[in-house]
């Protein structure tokens, strides 16, 4: 069994408060005064770059004919894959192949996996421990 709820028939609600109408005419005014901002805003960053183009023309004549001149050196890189590309192929080489670092006092550069394996086999140097009977 569902009841249904008092009805007074003397309290009502008020529609005079609030006026749609009015509303919707401030939401549109909103909206084309933001369009017209943006528009303004626009108008006047063109404007100040074409005169500031022309300002650094005049103020400073001997830079007119620099603006292709690279920037000195280290600049930045274009492809930066790439040349992450080259430096691991440059790595890996190094680490992989047999190069005579200084032949006049034998030092060669061998493989890395050969030169795991040598250590593995030969071992790491330990020191000896220090004799107790001596300060």
């Amino acid at each position: 069994m569902t009841q249904t709820p008092p009805q007074n028939q003397s309290v009502h609600h008020d529609e005079s408060d609030v006026d749609i109408p009015a509303i919707f005419k401030v939401g549109m005014a909103l909206i084309i005064l933001a369009g017209a901002i943006c528009v303004v805003v626009w108008l006047l960053l063109m404007w100040l770059n074409g005169h500031e183009a022309t300002k650094l023309r005049t103020e400073y004549p001997l830079a007119a004919g620099q603006e292709l001149r690279l920037p000195p050196a280290p600049r930045l890189q274009v492809t930066p894959r790439q040349d992450l590309r080259d430096l691991r192929a440059r790595e890996d080489q190094i680490l992989n192949s047999y190069q005579w670092v200084d032949r006049s006092a034998g030092i060669v550069r061998i493989p890395i996996a050969e030169a795991m394996r040598l250590t593995v086999e030969r071992g790491l140097p330990v020191r000896k421990p220090p004799d107790p009977g001596k300060p």
